[in-house]
């Protein structure tokens, strides 16, 4: 018996990375998961692995009519939803402000941050009515720390991520309904593939991996109704900008 039997949960990003772990934990447990993104043919390939306990559901997360229509039908099928790991988002290479552009800008707080309160203001309702409800969104340290690294469109976007979980339990808490918000530092996911300084291989398998996030998930998707972890960072023990500052210390 799982310990997530008989619940439902959405995962948004679920194609690649940490939204693909997270949907393999979650069902691994019990849960039935209805898996988003922009493109079909990765989120099928996740369910086939995953059988009969995952649901596909395509959409674009940064347009709310999408989003909508992803709940609407989650709530007809299943009449309920117990846990939204909110995972999409995106960067671009483009991303210093000598390079960043409107639509750039537009492209990454749309992906990180609006995707985010629109599945946010999606789900509520149902889990109000249930009286239960977790959401778990993936920020970034780019969230809570400020540095050129990720960008200024990704930076502030992953701030208002955290600050926007952090007001949900502020008003929600009285339904039962707890947010959690999750920062990794560096992650061995394809968005790397768009940092404008290529990332090798060694230095991604010392990265925290998808599944090291996955199982945070699950553990915040698995407490009892009466805790919410309302933010926790997870980062690689082999931290470059540390080890960067280490050896400009030494020099």
């Amino acid at each position: 018996m799982g310990r997530l039997d008989g619940k439902v949960a959405w995962v948004t990003g679920a194609g690649s990375g940490i939204g693909e772990a997270a949907a393999e934990a979650l069902a691994g447990e019990g849960a039935r998961v209805v898996l988003s993104g922009r493109r079909r043919p990765p989120l099928e390939a996740v369910a086939e692995r995953i059988g009969a306990a995952a649901r596909v559901a395509p959409g674009d997360m940064a347009v709310a009519a999408d989003v909508g229509a992803i709940v609407a039908g989650i709530e007809r099928e299943f009449g309920r939803l117990d846990i939204l790991v909110a995972n999409a988002g995106l960067n671009i290479q483009e991303r210093g402000w000598d390079k960043l552009t409107p639509e750039g800008a537009a492209s990454v707080i749309g992906a990180n941050l609006n995707s985010a309160f629109y599945c946010a203001s999606a789900v509520l309702p149902m889990m109000r009515r249930q009286k239960d409800g977790v959401l778990i969104h993936t920020a970034s340290l780019a969230g809570r720390f400020i540095s050129l690294l990720s960008g200024p469109a990704y930076t502030a976007a992953k701030h208002g991520v955290v600050a926007m979980s952090h007001t949900l339990n502020m008003q929600e808490c009285v339904h039962g309904i707890r947010s959690s918000v999750i920062n990794p530092g560096e992650v061995a996911t394809p968005i790397l593939d768009k940092r404008p300084v290529p990332v090798s291989a060694e230095e991604r398998a010392r990265m925290v991996q998808p599944r090291d996030v996955a199982d945070l998930i699950l553990y915040i998707a698995c407490l009892p109704p009466h805790v919410v972890l309302n933010e926790v960072t997870i980062a690689p023990t082999w931290n470059r900008s540390y080890v960067a500052a280490l050896g400009k210390a030494d020099s």
